[in-house]
């Protein structure tokens, strides 16, 4: 399998390591790709919106904290994690052995799938069908950790081009740059149905089952806050907070807090 990477770069991806200072305990600062609906995403007045920010906000109300959302170069997240610009990542950031090597996670909140998007005009409905094409995932995704788990699929693309996020990814695929995304179903599902876009499908046919959990560092501090947060979403989820947030923007309550 060939690769390429795809330069996109910003100025998030410069910045200087200051060592692991602890973020202001007043605050809780989350740090998100600012471009990946439903779960946070920038709103065209510049605002901050989704599932997991209205969970943080009353995360970060009930526990007296100031919410404050930060967009980083999600390639970047691990770096600035643990150089404490931040206090976690909460974007639908999933679970892996890898990330819980040199994170604190919480248990899953969410169930996920890596899934493989394409034109529907293609006709390719199934992993194998995608033989020879062109694939997009965003880089330091687990998109890109799910490409390169299924050898079998892998082996069989012409190649992958890795992008800074989602949008620009799915832009490309409909006018014909790249042949695929691999990205989260949950989001892409979102896109196209929010979009009422019929020119792209999902394959059903998913490449990796996942799970979406909150990233801390791994100190007394960060263990603590996990904590906190963790059992502040499972107070909200038996007084119905939860279940009513996932109703606004999923239209049923999809949460596993607790289950």
């Amino acid at each position: 399998m060939k690769k390429i990477v795809l330069a996109v770069l910003t100025a998030a991806t410069l910045f200087t390591m200051v060592g692991c200072k602890k973020a202001d305990s007043k605050k809780f600062v989350l740090g998100l790709d600012a471009s990946f609906p439903p779960m946070g995403f920038t709103e065209a007045d510049g605002s901050i919106v989704g599932y997991d920010i209205d969970l943080a906000k009353e995360v970060s109300k009930r526990l007296g904290l100031e919410f404050v959302a930060k967009p980083i170069d999600w390639n970047a997240k691990e770096m600035e994690l643990s150089s404490g610009s931040i206090d976690c990542i909460w974007n639908g950031f999933t679970i892996t052995d890898e990330r819980i090597n040199s994170m604190s996670f919480t248990p899953a909140y969410l169930n996920n799938d890596q899934v493989l998007v394409v034109r529907a005009k293609s006709g390719i409905k199934t992993l194998a069908e995608a033989k020879g094409i062109t694939v997009a995932c965003q880089a330091g995704s687990s998109a890109e950790e799910a490409i390169n788990d299924n050898k079998e699929f892998a082996d069989s693309l012409k190649a992958v081009v890795y992008y800074e996020e989602n949008l620009t990814a799915l832009t490309d695929l409909k006018v014909g740059s790249v042949d695929g995304v691999v990205m989260d179903s949950i989001v892409a599902r979102y896109m196209i149905s929010t979009t009422k876009d019929d020119s792209l499908v999902v394959v059903e046919e998913p490449l990796a089952a996942e799970g979406y959990g909150i990233g801390f560092r791994k100190s007394d501090d960060g263990a603590k806050l996990r904590d906190d947060v963790w059992n502040t979403l499972l107070e909200m989820t038996k007084d119905g907070t939860v279940a009513k947030i996932s109703n606004q923007w999923f239209g049923k309550d999809i949460s596993v807090i607790g289950k």
